[in-house]
């Protein structure tokens, strides 16, 4: 797709709000945009095409679309050949009021539509603003080309979809009920990414470890699939197996890390009430599954998790955790909470801060509650908690989490970590960057340059509540993924 004022190719620019699940379909929609012949622009201004691949979790994730929306209004003014697109979930939720707060906006796609981002770009260029929001879809990001600014690592989406009701998550109205891609196709796509060079995959999910489960029930209650398509359909071992109507999260776990190729293995993100023991076996006994839980708790009250209906105590989290720890010797644990959900007292916020204190988190994203309409806990505003409130709860607990994560990095000083490179320290570009696989950040000094992917052995020297600082000892593997270059317009 040319210009057709300069015969220069189109450029396109990506920004994303939001969580993994955003970034990679916004990866997606930037390989369909360069599949119909565009390139990447440096920046949003320069773009001749931008995309803002929305959140709706939070109340500040419409503050920011908007707030860009006002701004990019001026740029539309001065060049009025610019196309604006919202996708991704407020897109999904609230297409009419995106149309009314910003005019000026070309197209409007959902969760649902991405792969249809360039056919609608150019349908706006020939009759105008276009708004297409599917209710539901069985297609699969995964599916579609692909632009990754991390060439050795890819996020892998291993179904799409939410089947749980908590209160104060509007996920399941923005992108549907919970569906799993066939294991065989997963597999596929894998060793392709491994055949590409690719090291590192994050399999995804709204809730990985329920993965399969719909696929297994489908089979039992039909029981006509021959041997070969049960397997491609939910795994060798489901087929040759009593083919009972259970997840099959462990069983992917096993078959990625055990592609040719894939050095490590992580996902996001599992549910608590849904981690089995056959999970935590896989991950303990699979060496390609890096040693890193991301657990989200929400809230340490039993009576917060029952009104946020999670399905869990916190007697309950902690037993699954313990077994976690217990079977995968040096385990870093992550999670989420929401402080200042309606009715949250004084008494339910320091059993949050009691079992945050008592599990030691690496690291937390922590959030004050934000009403989503369309959800249950919204409806509860004469339960809601003054603001004044929640940000000296919100303070007490990232003390308590910073502390935890400092004393945990702290560990670590001495130790040799295996990373791989990320890059070049964004704050000190003579340093580089790597990841350990615990997920601990490492800035460290290399006499040699490293390409990204690469592998390397760091000793710890110091260490900051949020990364460590090291020292090379050796590197162990190259980068095996090509080079991606640029292609520079005509």
């Amino acid at each position: 797709m040319e210009d057709s004022g300069s015969g220069a190719k189109r450029s396109y620019f990506v920004r994303t709000y939001g969580c993994q699940m955003n970034e990679h379909d916004s990866e997606r929609i930037a390989g369909l945009l360069e599949s119909d012949d565009m390139v990447q622009a440096p920046s949003m201004a320069e773009a001749d095409v931008i995309v803002l691949n929305t959140c709706c979790i939070r109340e500040n994730a419409d503050n920011k679309l908007y707030g860009q929306l006002g701004n990019l209004k001026r740029l539309k003014d001065e060049r009025p050949d610019v196309q604006i697109a919202v996708a991704g979930c407020l897109a999904q939720k609230d297409q009419e009021l995106v149309r009314q707060r910003a005019p000026h906006v070309d197209v409007v796609f959902g969760t649902h539509n991405v792969a249809s981002a360039a056919d609608l770009l150019a349908k706006a260029r020939i009759s105008g603003p276009v708004t297409e929001i599917l209710v539901e879809s069985d297609e699969f990001p995964s599916a579609l080309p692909v632009r990754r600014d991390a060439q050795h690592a890819a996020w892998v989406t291993i179904q799409i979809g939410c089947d749980n009701s908590c209160a104060f998550c509007i996920v399941p109205s923005v992108r549907g009920r919970e569906i799993s891609r066939p294991f065989g196709e997963l597999l596929a796509e894998v060793h392709s990414l491994a055949a590409d060079g690719v090291t590192e995959v994050t399999l995804l999910g709204q809730n990985v470890n329920s993965y399969g489960r719909d696929l297994a029930l489908a089979m039992r209650r039909t029981d006509t699939a021959g041997p070969d398509d049960a397997a491609w359909r939910a795994g060798n071992s489901w087929a040759s197996g009593r083919r009972s109507a259970r997840p099959l999260f462990a069983d992917l776990l096993r078959a990625v890390g055990d592609v040719d190729g894939i050095e490590r293995v992580r996902f996001t993100s599992p549910h608590p009430k849904d981690l089995r023991a056959d999970v935590i076996a896989a991950m303990a006994q699979t060496p390609a599954v890096c040693e890193h839980l991301h657990l989200p708790l929400q809230s340490g009250s039993d009576d917060v998790l029952a009104a946020m209906h999670r399905g869990y105590t916190a007697s309950r989290y902690m037993e699954k955790l313990a077994a976690a720890r217990a079977a995968v010797d040096d385990l870093a644990v992550s999670t989420d909470i929401i402080v200042g959900f309606p009715g949250e007292t004084e008494a339910d916020f320091a059993a949050t801060l009691e079992v945050a204190a008592e599990v030691r988190y690496d690291s937390a994203f922590t959030f004050v509650f934000s009403p989503r309409p369309g959800t249950e806990a919204a409806e509860s505003a004469d339960r809601f908690v003054p603001s004044v409130v929640t940000a000296e709860r919100m303070e007490r607990l990232r003390a308590v989490i910073e502390r935890s994560a400092r004393l945990g990095n702290e560990s670590r000083i001495g130790r040799i970590e295996e990373v791989v490179v990320e890059g070049p320290s964004k704050r000190d570009p003579t340093m580089l960057t790597g990841r350990t696989r615990q997920n601990r950040l490492v800035h460290f000094a290399s006499p040699e340059t490293l390409r990204a992917g690469a592998y390397a052995r760091v000793r710890v020297r110091r260490a900051a509540t949020f990364h460590l600082i090291g020292e090379l000892v050796e590197v162990t593997a190259a980068a095996r993924h090509r080079t991606r270059i640029p292609v520079a317009a005509l």
